[in-house]
């Protein structure tokens, strides 16, 4: 999407650091502001009423009003505005949609996860992200004349114009299915975005995240497919194509051979296990091999309690991770490593064979490797998160540059 340069008259500058500030003060007042962004009294005060006379900041009601002044004279408050609009944050994955509506502050007011069929054409995928949007909106009791911007998260590589690239199975056109060219009329900022990216947005930036200050990290995606949204040095990489971390990769390394997750892969070894007479069928973990897919919980369970096939099957599953995360370090040198998604919640039994295996597998200094703390959701997180930025350093702006243009 074409950037827009955003001028708000010869007090710019200072209007933008008081609104930079305004995102995360919470109430706040003149002084207040004046010592974050180091303007003078005057200047911080014009630019706080320049942003009051077009309602993107509030006056609050002063500490006599509030009833919690004593005496002098109470300093004014501010706040921003409550009603400027909201955001939108969409997780579509390969076989699930989640959507959410928020205030570009920190409220969630809908939030919304569905299984989706994975046979569904593009057509189907797009006309069920498109329906879900509008009943998440009527339910929030909005309009889609109030979204401030809205990302996607898609299990595909994306450019910077939204666009995929051709798959040679057609699954990239599926799970992106011209997403950015559906969603353009609906807010001032459409993004797309790779889903592993995002969830490396979740944990830099969610309090629960588990690369809050860190520069350098793997967010791997790898419940259904292996995929990794990186962070070297604070950047996140992207690629020509959005094609960093894409997990097709791990295809072609010996003992690891698919870019299906971590849920398949147990399954997978549980098989292997019985075929080989290692695991009886007859057994708890045995039966699993007979299911169409095994539920992956169980057998992590299971080996969190000692089963001792599920053990096995684990340490298995646990080194072909480890060759994983000794690709990502080689190619990266992060220091840590979030293994993210619904299976992290329960994945410590794999890490821990995981770990006394990965410095064998590279020769920089292996990576901490860790569980998120943001379970499924942590796509939709880093979805919201990227849509409050961009409401925040771009629609916001852009919203105060026509109010204040029309007051003129």
């Amino acid at each position: 999407m074409e950037e827009v340069t955003v001028n708000l008259g010869t007090g710019r500058a200072s209007v933008g650091a008081v609104l930079d500030f305004a995102w995360t003060a919470g109430d706040f007042t003149a002084t207040e502001a004046m010592a974050s962004t180091s303007l003078t009294r005057s200047t911080a005060i014009d630019a706080i009423d320049t942003l009051v006379s077009v309602d993107i900041l509030r006056e609050l009601p002063n500490a006599r009003a509030a009833g919690s002044y004593r005496s002098g004279r109470p300093a004014r408050r501010f706040a921003v505005s409550p009603d400027l609009g909201v955001v939108v944050g969409v997780d579509a994955g390969d076989m699930h949609l989640a959507v959410t509506i928020a205030d570009p502050l920190e409220a969630t007011l809908v939030h919304h996860r569905i299984d989706l069929d994975p046979t569904h054409s593009p057509d189907q995928r797009r006309a069920e992200v498109l329906a879900r949007l509008q009943q998440a909106l009527k339910e929030a009791g909005v309009t889609q004349d109030a979204i401030l911007a809205i990302c996607v998260g898609v299990a595909a590589p994306v450019n910077r114009d939204g666009i995929s690239p051709p798959h040679p199975d057609g699954f990239w056109e599926r799970t992106n299915p011209h997403l950015a060219e559906a969603l353009g009329g609906w807010a001032p900022i459409v993004e797309i975005k790779n889903d592993a990216l995002l969830a490396a947005v979740a944990e830099g930036s969610d309090p629960r995240g588990a690369a809050i200050g860190c520069r350098d990290y793997v967010a791997l995606l790898a419940g259904e497919r292996f995929g990794g949204g990186v962070v070297v040095d604070g950047h996140l990489l992207h690629g020509a194509h959005g094609g960093v971390g894409e997990g097709i990769v791990f295809d072609h390394i010996i003992g690891v051979g698919s870019a299906f997750g971590l849920s398949y892969a147990l399954h997978d070894r549980v098989r292997e296990a019985v075929d080989g007479g290692e695991i009886a069928r007859d057994s708890v973990v045995g039966r699993l091999a007979d299911a169409d897919r095994a539920d992956p919980r169980s057998i992590l369970a299971l080996a969190a309690s000692g089963d001792a096939d599920a053990e096995l099957v684990t340490s298995r599953v646990g080194a072909t991770l480890a060759r994983i995360v000794g690709v990502l370090g080689s190619m990266y040198d992060p220091a840590t490593v979030i293994v993210c998604g619904a299976v992290a919640e329960s994945i410590e039994p794999v890490l821990t064979a995981a770990r006394g295996i990965l410095p064998t597998q590279l020769h920089l200094p292996a990576p901490e490797l860790v569980a998120s703390a943001l379970g499924a959701e942590v796509v939709s997180l880093g979805a919201v998160a990227t849509a409050r930025r961009a409401a925040r350093e771009r629609t916001v702006p852009r919203l105060a540059e026509r109010r204040l243009s029309r007051a003129m």
